[in-house]
């Protein structure tokens, strides 16, 4: 019998970069600039991914003491974009680090 020897697996690197926002146009806008720089830098990428929006809805009463029945409702929408690069070279990572993204855009990169 045969031993196959197996030849060690490299893990390829991956980040994972969440784009959070109030407004859709800026969250988009954002990931476009991403996408530019990875075009740029040559490095292979995935997305960007339209996440579910997380909406929360508050209920107000318009008046302070009668009339119940009386109410205003409001809304706050999270929109939310993945992109997953794969084998980022340093390149990427610089260009990233000096990017300057609009304001009211969160980002959140982890390394996979």
């Amino acid at each position: 019998m045969a031993t196959v020897k197996e030849k060690p697996v490299e893990q390829a690197v991956q980040l994972r970069i969440k784009l959070k926002s109030y407004d859709s146009k800026v969250v988009d806008a954002s990931c476009h600039q991403i996408t530019e720089i990875s075009g740029r830098s040559g490095v292979e990428m995935v997305g960007p991914v339209p996440l579910p929006t997380e909406i929360k809805k508050y209920t107000v009463n318009r008046s302070t003491f009668v009339h119940k029945d009386a109410r205003e409702q409001f809304e706050m929408r999270v929109h939310k974009r993945l992109i997953e690069v794969t084998n980022p070279n340093q390149r990427f990572i610089e260009s990233l680090r000096d990017l300057t993204l609009p304001a009211g855009v969160e980002i959140e990169i982890k390394t996979i």
